[in-house]
């Protein structure tokens, strides 16, 4: 059907909607037509959406519904390469020249020989690009990553051996697609790996990441689950605020549980095999009933990747014995570089290299800190049309630089320090990487949903916070009400508060003693002066996709977040004095 509509070789068909099997067909039918398979995020703006479809010459747009269609009605105009619109998830609320449902799209092909697909195919070669990835650069415009048909079978194949899934002829494993095909760690889980092993994929509901998730996890009972970190903690509040309302022997026996259940899995983790007596109670008694609850009953392989998660986040479902396997990569390496493993897991870390792939730790310091940089044949071709910003990734030896810091320990595991680039470097010429600091703060400060550090070339630290709370379902906008959690412990705290604006209007002297403590203690295990938070400030609306300070896989956009609150960044830094 591509090819009757005359796509052309290595042209973009750009697929806007949330994952289904017309979203599979779609990328694969590109792909075999000789076009470029493109995912494009349902969340971009209309003028994003142009930008995709405008930089990789697009000739088809497949789109899920009306709602997506506008977007690209109202771009049209600008799209000298387009040939047609195909809306695959309603139906056609109206008839347009070069406007197809998705079965008028299926029966274009009918006419077409074989022997003209045949030969197009055969043309292809492993070396030569058939996706394009749009990273969402956290600064300027996002980049085609393109890769290869190589790219995308080797690392498939040989990720997929690294964390032992079973081909089907032996045994069929199941996976739930819900997280955004237009990013790599998806497309490669639930596309290619899947092709790979023969993995059965079940799709959510559009509104999965707004709570219906877990009824579709329980409904299939997969064998293997991947989550963004975002997830993960939405899971761990909404099961600390279900455990919050038992009954007070129940809690006791959960908390009993989950402290039996931390101290075999860290024993477990430096290598003791043997299984404690009152485990083996706790598992009957607990870990079954809560697996069985989110629908992990089944699934012997639970990743999270895409984002850092917290230490805390960890512990919470390694307590209940769910260890949550952390991997990392990126995009321009086809998906996983390190992947973390049953038998080879340390808290925190990202695992080891799957078998093919080789990390360098590029200019070390003292610790063995330095720039991640990878190498293998998952390493992607170049970006698009931007040949500068390709050699600014790849140099010359071939190592694709990460932007990422890290170390090796003695066993050979990775893990992340930071970011080179969100590095704040003060005044003083100090090095603070803002994860931990932040991470350390929500930690102390329960009520506390997103924290950023601010500081850079300044005299010292400051931090903008937001507080937990309600988000609006359909726009996922966060609204001004507290989350119940949020709620609970400002009673805790005696304040009478339940929305974010009477703790800001009233600076509610309970809540901000609360942040100041919590920020006070953290800077007592500050690695020096330079890294203590000396200001902070509560802001009136939650970070969110909607508001743009979160990107699509909820990572936070420091830049935007930056422009948008200068006015208070400034603020921090308007008296002479730095504050003691």
């Amino acid at each position: 059907s591509c090819l009757q509509l005359g796509l052309e070789r290595f042209h973009g068909v750009c697929i806007l909607g949330f994952n289904s099997a017309e979203w599979f067909i779609a990328d694969i039918g590109a792909i075999l037509a000789g076009g470029f398979a493109v995912g494009i995020y349902t969340t971009n703006s209309p003028e994003a959406c142009h930008y995709v479809a405008e930089n990789c010459s697009a000739n088809v747009l497949v789109v899920e519904n009306h709602k997506q269609l506008q977007k690209i009605l109202e771009i049209q105009h600008k799209l000298p390469h387009l040939k047609a619109i195909i809306q695959y998830g309603e139906e056609l609320k109206e008839k347009r020249p070069n406007l197809y449902s998705w079965s008028e799209f299926m029966d274009l092909g009918k006419d077409v020989p074989d022997t003209q697909l045949r030969e197009i195919i055969e043309s292809q070669k492993p070396n030569q690009c058939c996706t394009l990835i749009y990273t969402s650069g956290t600064t300027g415009q996002p980049k085609g990553v393109m890769l290869s048909h190589d790219n995308l079978t080797w690392t498939a194949a040989a990720a997929g051996r690294f964390i032992m899934l079973t081909d089907a002829k032996e045994k069929q494993e199941l996976v739930v697609s819900y997280l955004p095909l237009s990013h790599i760690a998806a497309q490669m889980s639930d596309i290619w790996s899947a092709m790979t092993f023969g993995v059965q994929v079940f799709f959510a509901q559009p509104d999965a990441l707004k709570g219906t998730l877990v009824d579709t996890l329980r409904e299939v009972r997969p064998t293997a689950f991947l989550g963004v970190p975002r997830v993960w903690e939405k899971m761990e509040e909404k099961m600390k605020s279900i455990g919050a309302k038992s009954s007070a022997l129940r809690r006791k026996v959960a908390s009993w549980a989950k402290g039996v259940g931390l101290q075999t899995n860290l024993k477990r983790m430096n290598g003791y095999s043997e299984v404690p007596v009152n485990f083996r109670l706790a598992r009957h008694l607990v870990y079954k009933k809560v697996r069985k609850a989110i629908g992990l009953d089944r699934c012997a392989k639970c990743y999270t990747g895409a984002a850092p998660i917290t230490r805390e986040t960890l512990e919470f479902f390694l307590s209940l014995n769910i260890p949550v396997f952390e991997l990392y990569g990126m995009s321009e390496s086809s998906g996983p570089h390190t992947i973390s493993l049953p038998h080879a897991f340390k808290l925190t870390s990202c695992g080891k290299e799957v078998t093919g792939c080789r990390t360098l730790i590029h200019k070390p310091d003292g610790d063995g800190n330095g720039e991640i940089c990878f190498s293998g044949r998952h390493i992607f071709m170049g970006y698009l049309n931007m040949e500068e910003k390709t050699k600014e990734a790849i140099d010359e030896d071939g190592w694709l630089h990460s932007g990422d810091l890290g170390k090796h320990d003695k066993d050979g595991f990775l893990y992340i320090t930071g970011r080179i680039k969100e590095l704040i470097i003060t005044a003083g010429g100090e090095n603070v990487p803002p994860v931990p600091i932040e991470d350390a703060v929500k930690d102390a400060v329960p009520i506390l949903s997103n924290a950023m550090l601010v500081g850079d070339k300044a005299k010292f630290l400051a931090m903008l916070l937001t507080l937990k709370c309600k988000v609006d379902v359909e726009t996922g906008e966060p609204g001004d009400d507290l989350t119940p959690e949020a709620i609970e412990y400002c009673q805790k705290l005696g304040s009478k508060a339940t929305k974010v604006s009477e703790i800001i209007s009233s600076k509610d002297k309970a809540i901000y003693a609360a942040i100041q403590k919590g920020i006070s203690a953290v800077n007592e295990g500050a690695v020096s002066n330079a890294q203590k938070v000396q200001k902070w400030v509560l802001l009136e609306k939650d970070f969110s996709l909607f508001g743009g300070e979160l990107g699509p896989t909820m990572k936070l956009k420091r830049s935007v977040v930056a422009q948008k609150y200068k006015d208070q960044i400034a603020q921090f830094y308007a008296d002479v004095d730095t504050p003691t």
